[in-house]
Formats: structure tokens, C-alpha cells, sequence
């Protein structure tokens, strides 16, 4: 296969983690003889400081014409801490997703046996636990209009909007995952004070019929962010709004006990994007100590979308078998285990690598 693939680093260490992920991905174009052309494009705060734009007009016409995106992060303290600042690194992150019809984003969460003991809860509680969160990306209340605030700084308002159109498309998504997977959907939603929630509920139980193979549940997100923690092995496929599905992501991505692990993609009607669920973590930056293994992930499930499952397979093995010899970076290092030290972020993909 011959696979043009857009590299966008962005920010922090973003450019490390996408370099190590690069390295696996020749490894596997080396091993099963596959070509991948990469073209990379300024995204975030080095876009800023470069263009005065977060996402230039190039970088989108470089991922429009590539088969798939890889991204690193977005993120810089000097605008974090800037309240003024009328340009931010994170309006292109929305504005990316939104031009590129970036409607899906797919967060799958698997605690591995080796890390068990990492996870904030109990063993037995997370043991086992492997299920995949698809929030709703380009709608509800992060891209409604009207918003805004009264000019006496006391009064602000923000309006929450889905059509059937963006319900229909996500949920789609979301019975087509759990048909590959136990068969379990649950939607989550507000459906008993929300407007929006009680389309969102009314439109999957219309389109619940049509896979009569996939047991479908509907849950309260305030139940859902309870239940996600008090029994994570429970689920399989949750599927709910944008601002609903920011908060439980990250409520489940600490359940694995490292954020360094978790990869995600976007899905669109044209190119997907793949990115580590992590920040920028900017005080790493250039100190080759970032975990590269959410990015390198994140290529498995590029190559798995599009149709290559035996060289996303060999990624993952090779990045299960560095966890269990303890090839691993700082974050994951476990000080109980004699000898065991951190390792670099390129020594960490370097091991990958030889092991695809």
C-alpha cells in the first residue's frame, strides 16, 4: 500500500511523540512492504507564532490531501496564561475538526494486566476493563450560536444545538463499533432535563431496530461518570454529545493509570485524524522523557482504519511487550520493581520498532 499520511507535531512535545510514531510506522512499511509518504504542517501555537493563524490555510490543504492525519498536541503556557489573547492555539484545534468534518472521535480505553496496579482504583474493580467512548465533536454547545456575555460582564449565555442529521451520523458510528465489539451500546444523555438529550434518545431508539444484533441501554451522563468508575468492565461501546463525551473521556482515561497510553481518532466523511489523548505537557518538551506510546497507538489505529489490522495488530503487540519488560518512560516506571529504571522517549521507540 501506497499511504500519504499528514504529520501535524503541533506543540510541546508533540513533535517528539509523532517522531517516535513515525519511526514504527517505517518499521511496518519495511515489514509488510507497505510505502507511507508523510507531509507535515504547523498546527497550534508554533502555527501562531509562524502565520498568526492556529491552522494556516496549508495545513489544510496538506491533510485534505493526504489518506489519514497523525497530530502531536496543542498547547503553550504563553497563551494559557494570557486571558487577553485574542488568537489561542485551541481555536485551530476546533476549527481543524470542524473544516475537516471531523464529527467522531473514538477514545478506546484498555487497562493492561501488566499496569493493573497503576490504576487509581482498585485492581479488581478495572481488571479486564476495555471499552471505547465516541463523543460528538462539531456540534452542541462548543460551535452553538447565539453565545455570548452582557456587555456588564454578568450575564453570559451559550446554546446548546444537534439536528437529527448530526445525531443520526454519530450514532451510526457508534452501532457499527459495537457491532465489531460485545454488542453492548450505551447512549448517554440528560434526556430528563434536556432538550437536545431527548432527541439524542428518541433517534437511537428509532435506529436501535435496524441492529437488532446490538443490546442498546440509555443512561443518565451523571449515572454514566458514577458507573464508569464504580464498574468500568461493564461497558462496551458509549456513545453521547460533545460536552458530555469531554467530560467522560477524560474521567476514563484515568482509569489505565497514565494518560501516556491512550490513543483516539477523528472521524470524518473524508480523512480521519489519529492524536495521543494527552496535552502538550510543555515542561517535557525537549527533554526526551515524554511516553510516546498513546502517538504510536494512535498509528495502530490509523493503519487498522485504513484496512491494515495485521500491521496494527504487530504495533500493539510490540507496545504490550515493552510494557511487560518494563521498557517504559518515567510515568510508567514502577519504583517496586528492583532494576527497573525510566527510559527515554526514543529509546521506547526505538524497542517498539524492533519488536513490529
Amino acid at each position: 500500500m501506497n499511504l500519504n499520511i499528514a504529520l501535524l507535531p503541533g506543540d510541546g512535545i508533540g513533535p517528539e511523540i509523532v517522531g517516535e510514531a513515525v519511526k514504527v510506522l517505517d518499521a511496518v512499511g519495511k515489514k509488510y512492504g507497505h510505502t507511507f509518504n508523510y507531509k507535515k504542517g504547523l498546527v497550534g501555537a508554533c502555527a501562531i507564532d509562524a502565520t498568526g493563524d492556529p491552522y494556516p490555510a496549508e495545513t489544510h490543504k496538506i491533510c485534505r490531501e493526504s489518506d489519514a492525519v497523525l497530530f502531536g498536541a496543542i498547547g503553550d503556557p504563553k497563551y494559557d496564561n494570557d486571558p487577553s489573547a485574542k488568537v489561542r492555539p485551541e481555536q485551530g484545534l476546533l476549527r481543524m475538526r470542524k473544516s475537516l468534518g471531523l464529527f467522531a472521535n473514538v477514545r478506546p480505553l484498555v487497562v493492561f494486566d501488566s499496569l493493573v496496579e497503576r490504576s487509581p482504583l482498585k485492581a479488581e474493580r478495572v481488571k479486564g476493563a476495555d471499552f471505547v467512548c465516541i463523543r460528538e465533536l462539531t456540534g452542541g454547545m462548543y460551535f452553538g450560536r447565539p453565545q455570548g456575555r452582557s456587555e456588564d460582564g454578568n450575564t453570559a449565555y451559550d446554546t446548546c444545538v444537534y439536528s437529527r442529521e448530526e445525531v443520526e451520523r454519530i450514532l451510526k458510528v457508534a452501532f457499527e463499533q459495537a457491532r465489531k465489539r460485545r454488542k453492548l451500546l450505551t447512549v448517554v444523555d440528560k434526556a430528563n432535563v434536556i432538550a437536545t438529550s431527548r432527541l439524542w434518545r428518541q433517534i437511537a431508539k428509532e435506529m436501535a431496530p435496524q441492529y437488532p444484533d446490538v443490546q442498546v441501554d440509555y443512561m443518565f451522563v451523571d449515572n454514566a461518570a458514577m458507573q464508569i468508575i464504580q464498574r468500568p468492565t461493564y461497558f462496551d461501546v458509549l456513545v453521547t454529545e460533545n460536552l458530555f463525551g469531554d467530560i467522560l473521556t477524560d474521567e476514563s482515561s484515568v482509569i489505565s493509570g497514565s494518560l501516556g497510553l491512550l490513543p483516539s481518532a477523528s472521524l470524518g466523511s473524508d480523512v480521519a485524524l489519529f492524536e495521543p489523548i494527552h496535552g502538550s505537557y510543555p515542561q517535557a518538551a525537549g527533554k526526551n522523557i515524554a511516553n510516546p506510546m498513546a502517538t504510536i497507538l494512535s498509528a495502530a489505529m490509523l493503519l487498522e482504519h485504513v484496512g491494515l489490522q495485521q500491521e496494527g495488530a504487530a504495533v500493539r503487540a510490540a507496545v504490550e511487550k515493552a510494557i511487560a519488560q518494563g521498557v517504559v518512560t518515567e510515568d510508567l516506571v514502577d519504583a517496586s520493581m528492583p532494576g527497573q529504571t525510566a527510559r527515554s522517549t526514543t529509546e521506547v521507540g526505538d524497542f517498539v520498532a524492533a519488536h513490529v
